[in-house]
């Protein structure tokens, strides 16, 4: 008798979800070049940069000493006056250890927050284009994700009057990421007033402030967060940072947070049932991060818009392509619109952005993420946070392929 096979069983939470288009185009990338392909990944949000020497330092000196045991769950006393001391030099805001969150990354930070708040039926109002994990961590969560759509022709950043229509009663969150990923786009001290009013009307709404790429702003950009803006919503923002992107230390996995203490209680309790603390080392580099020199910053910021510019301008010369410049992160965000109902040189239509992704892997080796990705189509986003030659090969091939469409 033939036993039959075993089926795994699949939760309801886990059929929700799909897996990050960005690591799924970077396996992709990978995988045709172990093969042989000459292949340029442009889908990874990683700066090229090595973790800075003090950092890594102080990491060699936690070990030397033993401080690899567990820690408190939510972070050692060290970083989270680290964290406070930071929040008061750098924002203007005022924060005690207990209201200040530690977490195995950013992503880990977001998540941990929404299952310490997210009930079924509860929403979260997220504006396109979106972080690809987002709506995928409100859904794990239970809550329903609602998206309010910005356009190229508002440099994609949200509309108040959108964002007022958005809200309802139901409503738990609204998420802010400024600079942006993926379009790069940062609000204006001008611009976050204008949310922060709309907020203001609507005091059952909690806000999430993703500020990761709050350093790396460019054309003398400056960066503001909302609860800085607007200090009626202090007790109603939880505002997310991390080491990984300013201080290149995306694989130390430390992210943070500051806000109510009774959702950092919630947070804190969600890691002593999930991962515990994040790992003692990478917490002691992240002290040295935040307490250290932070003079290689601004040079770092030079390269980036350097990129940038290169970036933008080799793109806008492409036919179809029309690319923003964004005032932060390592992203653009331009439109295929042009693109779109055209033939590749293999006989393969442009119906969508994911196939111009597809269709320029396979032309010319130059993996990028497409914008449904995102929920935001027809585009594609571009990391730069790589060298300057690949950079101009890359969107030299870009520039070929799009010229080969017919």
């Amino acid at each position: 008798m033939t036993t039959p096979p075993v089926t795994a069983p699949v939760s309801a939470a886990l059929r929700r979800i799909k897996p990050s288009p960005t690591l799924v185009v970077t396996a992709k990338a990978r995988a045709l070049k172990a093969a042989g392909r000459d292949v340029i990944s442009l889908g990874a949000g990683e700066p090229d940069f090595d973790t800075p020497q003090n950092i890594k330092e102080a990491a060699i000196r936690a070990i030397e000493s033993g401080k690899t045991k567990y820690t408190d769950v939510d972070g050692i006393p060290e970083l989270k006056a680290a964290i406070c001391a930071k929040f008061a030099r750098e924002n203007g805001l005022t924060y005690k250890p207990s209201q200040v969150n530690v977490s195995p990354g950013g992503k880990a930070v977001i998540f941990n927050a929404f299952m310490a708040t997210l009930d079924p039926g509860d929403e979260v109002v997220i504006p396109t284009p979106y972080w690809v994990s987002y709506p995928d961590m409100a859904l794990l969560a239970g809550a329903t994700p609602v998206f309010v759509e910005t356009t190229l022709a508002q440099n994609f950043k949200l509309n108040p009057a959108d964002l007022d229509r958005a809200i309802t009663p139901r409503t738990k969150w609204v998420l802010i990421n400024s600079p942006s990923n993926p379009s790069g786009a940062a609000y204006t001290k001008a611009e976050l007033r204008a949310i922060a009013d709309v907020l203001l009307k609507h005091p059952h709404v909690f806000i999430l402030t993703d500020d990761m790429y709050e350093h790396l702003v460019f054309d003398d950009f400056q960066f503001f967060t909302i609860a800085q803006v607007e200090p009626a919503l202090y007790d109603r923002t939880l505002t997310m940072n991390g080491v990984s992107k300013s201080y290149s230390m995306t694989g130390w996995r430390i992210g943070y947070a500051a806000g109510p203490e009774a959702i950092i209680k919630g947070m804190a309790g969600i890691m002593s049932q999930s991962t515990s603390n994040p790992s003692s080392v990478s917490q002691w580099a992240a002290v040295e991060a935040l307490n250290g020199p932070q003079d290689f910053i601004k040079p770092n910021q030079l390269v980036f818009k350097r990129r940038r510019d290169l970036v933008v301008s080799m793109l806008n010369q492409a036919n179809g392509l029309t690319c923003p410049t964004p005032e932060g992160a390592f992203y653009v965000y331009p439109s295929c619109a042009g693109a779109i109902g055209k033939t590749a040189p293999n006989g393969a239509k442009i119906d969508t952005d994911e196939d111009f992704a597809r269709e320029l892997l396979e032309a010319e080796g130059v993996a990028v993420v497409h914008g449904a990705a995102f929920g935001a189509s027809p585009c594609f986003r571009i990391s730069y946070a790589t060298s300057d030659a690949l950079l101009e090969d890359a969107c030299t091939r870009i520039q070929r392929f799009c010229g080969s469409l017919r």
